[in-house]
């Protein structure tokens, strides 16, 4: 009797066990991460250039303004360099741990800090930076459309405000942000980085069209010691949002298919790597060549100093809305991916449509409802910059490094990634007090949804 209690109990556990397995599997197939893992190496590259490059570019010309010559060159490259080490550093980490892949960033941050620790570390940061990228790019696709309108409308055409293009380009978001999984959005992320390329192309090409402003100016805007300081600060944070495709690197290469003999990070690097040198030629001619043409009264937006040839600049707009379409799906993923896991695994939500298209479509909503709020384009990229960009991208990254494996004291690795850890701190402290400061300066001037 007590033997075959004892058999019923384990039976029962048993069948327990296999149902949760069950529940999880069926979940994982649901959720926009881990629904598909048949990705190419080329997917890795063209989704790291739609989330590299974005809104960031334009404004690198402003922060070249704000740093000089010197400094500016030196950060932009060494902003390249550590990032795409860092870059390599969570390729690697992704399946460290044999049988196992860790598919989003805090479940590799729960790996290298514990359970709790891991989740509060990793997940504000990710968040700010997914929903930040998101609101920066809805002003941005909302002001290149009015770009567009204000160039190819100029008589007898009524001025219509900012906020009605940014709800014109919300509501594009409104429709594709309810397809289900990285894959699904290939086709969109491969024009995104299309574009990426062209409208960065057309950015520099035209600024040597227009050639070098009379009485180009390259000393610091501000004349105020403070001002300048502020400003460097501020177009820190700009460079840092610029090179912001970490937060969504771990999901990306989640997508590639592994096994012991051909692990994922194989085919994620040199798509990485593809990635990177595209990011480069879309970087350097834009921020170099824009600054030495217009000097320091270059816009925040290098296309808004641009408003000859007509046509081409239309078409470098209209290339930018097409981008941000894809970077915006690129970085809402994970949060869809976040939000769907609380409603279904903490707060037992049937996986259903229903409950996709609800969850996703107060999310763009809400978006949209900040973006319209508070459209400070240059002042939010050097905010988000510093603030998020930085802890996520330049030095998480070398902290689980140095969690998980341990390199023995003033080794190569050992010094690296503290140089890295030292170097994104300061980024995280400064760039923040210089982006709030143009935040506070363009608020003195605005009307809310004007």
């Amino acid at each position: 009797m007590g033997d075959e209690a004892t058999t019923n109990g384990y039976s029962n556990k048993t069948s327990n066990v296999d149902e949760n397995l069950q529940r999880q599997k069926e979940i994982d197939e649901w959720l926009p991460i881990t629904s598909s893992r048949n990705a190419k190496w080329w997917y890795s590259a063209f989704h790291n250039v739609t989330a590299m490059v974005g809104a960031g570019v334009l404004g690198l010309p402003s922060a070249m303004a704000s740093l000089g010559w010197g400094p500016g060159v030196v950060i932009l490259i060494l902003s390249w360099v550590i990032t795409l080490y860092t870059l390599w550093q969570m390729i690697e980490m992704h399946e460290m741990v044999p049988g196992k892949r860790f598919d989003r960033y805090h479940e590799l941050g729960q790996h290298a800090f514990g359970e709790k620790l891991g989740l509060w570390i990793v997940v504000p940061q990710q968040l700010i930076c997914e929903v930040g990228v998101d609101i920066v790019y809805m002003v941005t696709g909302g002001t290149s459309l009015k770009n567009i309108h204000d160039l190819a409308c100029k008589k007898n055409c009524k001025s219509i405000k900012s906020t009605y293009f940014i709800m014109i380009f919300a509501s594009v978001h409104f429709v594709i942000s309810h397809l289900p999984n990285f894959n699904s959005i290939t086709g969109i992320s491969l024009a995104a980085a299309v574009m990426s390329l062209s409208y960065s192309t057309i950015a520099w090409t035209a600024s040597v069209h227009k050639g070098v402003q009379q009485g180009v100016n390259y000393s610091y805007k501000d004349s105020t010691t403070s001002g300048k300081v502020l400003d460097f600060f501020n177009a820190l944070g700009t460079i840092a949002f610029a090179y912001a495709g970490h937060n969504v690197v771990l999901e990306i290469q989640a997508t590639i298919p592994s096994t012991p003999e051909k692990p994922s990070k194989g085919p994620m690097w040199k798509g990485a790597v593809v990635g990177y040198i595209i990011v480069a030629l879309c970087y350097f001619p834009v921020a170099l060549i824009g600054y030495y043409v217009f000097g320091n009264n270059v816009d925040s937006n290098i296309l808004s100093s641009l408003q000859k040839p007509e046509g081409l600049i239309i078409a470098a707009n209209a290339f930018v809305v097409i981008h941000v379409i894809g970077s915006y799906q690129i970085y809402a993923m994970p949060v869809f991916d976040m939000i769907e896991s609380v409603l279904v695994k903490k707060m037992h939500f049937r996986p259903t449509r229903i409950l996709r298209f609800t969850a996703r479509t107060v999310y763009v909503a809400l978006t949209m409802f900040v973006a319209i709020t508070f459209p400070f384009f240059g002042g939010l990229l050097g905010f988000f910059g510093g603030f998020a960009f930085a802890p996520t991208t330049y030095f998480i990254p070398c902290i689980m490094w140095l969690a998980v494996y341990k390199p023995k004291m003033f080794s190569l690795s050992w010094c690296t990634n503290w140089i890295c850890i030292i170097l994104g701190l300061l980024l995280m402290i400064l760039a923040p007090i210089g982006g709030l400061r143009a935040i506070i300066l363009d608020v003195k001037t605005y009307k809310f949804y004007s």
